[in-house]
């Protein structure tokens, strides 16, 4: 069974959505990029945009992000924007 990532998306006053997904897919300011289970850490610098989360249960959620980053290390994923909004 593949492995899943523990996400995490914050905006400055709450918090927005965290559970367990299969795929997260974010606008950087160096272009998109796709996070699956097993990534290198990484830390990235959020573009505005959405930010679109294949959650494990199969829902698909898509947040918009504005100002913020990316964080990525051990199958966490943490999404520190300084406003977002979940919008599906």
């Amino acid at each position: 069974m593949a492995k899943n990532l523990s996400v995490s998306v914050v905006s400055a006053d709450q918090q927005i959505w965290a559970g367990d997904a299969t795929m997260v897919i974010a606008k950087t300011v160096e272009g998109e990029i796709g996070i699956l289970a097993g990534h290198e850490p990484l830390l990235a610098i959020l573009s505005a945009g959405e930010v679109r989360v294949n959650a494990a249960s199969g829902e698909r959620l898509v947040v918009r992000a504005d100002d913020g980053f990316l964080s990525v290390e051990n199958d966490t994923v943490t999404i520190v924007a300084r406003d977002a909004e979940l919008i599906k």
